[in-house]
């Protein structure tokens, strides 16, 4: 896409009067301005869409979805867009997600969670992930198979989660303050679970597989104690008051951990979610927010991206085993709900959990594309999409129903 750009301007000419004049080469032009075009019109339809959505207060993931369903091939309006743009925007989307939640918390949050929700956790667990994991052997998908769809039907959405929070004015409710321990005791467990499912697609031995995740535990563990001395020095060399580097040093540090990670087989978005989780105090304040409008933009082509790379066609396959596992995932979200909330009065608080924790998105999402090549008898990215778009829409609609009542 870029590279026509470069080379209409590397061919030029010196005139007589000694100045270096630039000619643009018709060849190629017209199909770099075509391409610019889409993906400022469909960057475009995402903003107005998400406006609308903010007004309805609404989640605006499966509406990202459905519109990459829309602009892909067999949609209803096929757009020739850049795969390398977008594939590489994906990438950067799923880190800025894990990055700026590592963002969110510090090592002190994290062990205040799991020492707090750990029973959750573990209720958590065998309400969501245990299904899933048996619903896929039951399939006949083998080991890989069971464990990635046991992780889509375990992990919320902490995205969605965070947005639905943020957009009807939940942040100091007590119930958003459990569901979103139990959050964080999810994100915690992406740790070894990401560099484990990777091992199993690949097809490593034993001894790799828990040589990989052992390395993630000791980094996971070893960034947390950093995290918790507050201290770390290179901290001190940035400087909230310095927008510009901050921005750059923080985001630059994401990329670049993210690809070494990639690089020696353990998972690039922890790895961002551990950048992150090492920033703390007005340091990470400061990268919150000049991250956030970033991340919003690579996460909007994040979603779009998951939709636009499933074909339209495989979705009525999958939407019966789509509906089952929902129906599921909700019922096992609300065992979580029930449980966080049992010793408070209010009975609503229970389905009010349920509407944070139902919706799956992001991470979901990451899990199918590092499955799906080896579950080869169903279409897993249709069958996650669809699962994604079923659980946002339940997710908003139950906030919707409880709001009225809930604590501010």
């Amino acid at each position: 896409m870029f590279r026509n750009s470069l080379e209409a301007f590397s061919s030029h000419s010196v005139g007589d009067n000694g100045n270096m004049h630039f000619i643009l080469q018709a060849s190629g032009s017209a199909e770099t301005s075509a391409q610019l075009a889409e993906i400022g019109a469909a960057l475009l339809v995402l903003g107005l869409v998400a406006l609308v959505a903010n007004k309805l207060k609404f989640s605006v993931v499966p509406l990202y979805l459905l519109i990459g369903l829309a602009l892909g091939e067999g949609g209803l309006i096929p757009l020739s867009l850049s795969e390398e743009f977008l594939n590489t925007g994906a990438q950067i989307g799923a880190i800025m997600l894990l990055l700026l939640l590592g963002l969110e918390y510090s090592a002190y949050d994290l062990a205040k969670a799991f020492k707090e929700r750990k029973s959750a956790g573990v209720v958590d667990f065998l309400a969501n992930g245990l299904p899933g994991f048996a619903v896929g052997l039951l399939l006949g998908w083998g080991l890989p198979g069971a464990l990635a769809l046991g992780g889509i039907t375990y992990v919320s959405s902490s995205g969605i989660a965070a947005q639905l929070i943020k957009e009807m004015g939940y942040r100091r409710s007590e119930v958003s303050k459990r569901a979103i321990g139990v959050l964080v005791f999810e994100d915690l467990a992406l740790a070894p679970y990401l560099p484990l499912l990777t091992s199993v697609v690949l097809g490593v031995g034993v001894f790799s597989g828990l040589l990989t995740v052992s390395l993630a535990l000791a980094i996971t563990g070893l960034v947390i104690l950093v995290s918790f001395r507050g201290s770390s020095r290179f901290q001190k060399f940035l400087d909230p008051n310095e927008p510009g580097g901050l921005l750059l040093t923080v985001f630059g540090a994401a990329l670049l951990a993210a690809g070494l990670a990639d690089l020696i087989g353990f998972s690039g978005v922890v790895a961002a979610f551990l950048i992150g989780l090492l920033l703390t105090g007005e340091v990470a304040e400061a990268a919150r927010s000049r991250l956030a409008p970033i991340r919003d933009i690579f996460a909007a082509i994040f979603f779009l991206f998951f939709g636009i790379t499933t074909n339209p066609a495989n979705l009525p396959a999958v939407l019966p085993l789509a509906a089952v596992i929902t129906v599921i995932g909700v019922a096992g979200k609300y065992a979580v709900g029930w449980w966080v909330t049992r010793d408070l009065t209010d009975k609503q608080s229970a389905w009010r959990v349920t509407g944070f924790l139902t919706a799956r998105g992001e991470f979901s999402m990451v899990i199918a594309a590092l499955a799906a090549p080896v579950v080869l008898n169903v279409k897993l990215q249709a069958l996650t999409l669809a699962y994604v778009i079923l659980t946002a829409l339940i997710a908003s609609i139950l906030l919707r129903l409880t709001r009225s009542k809930l604590e501010r």
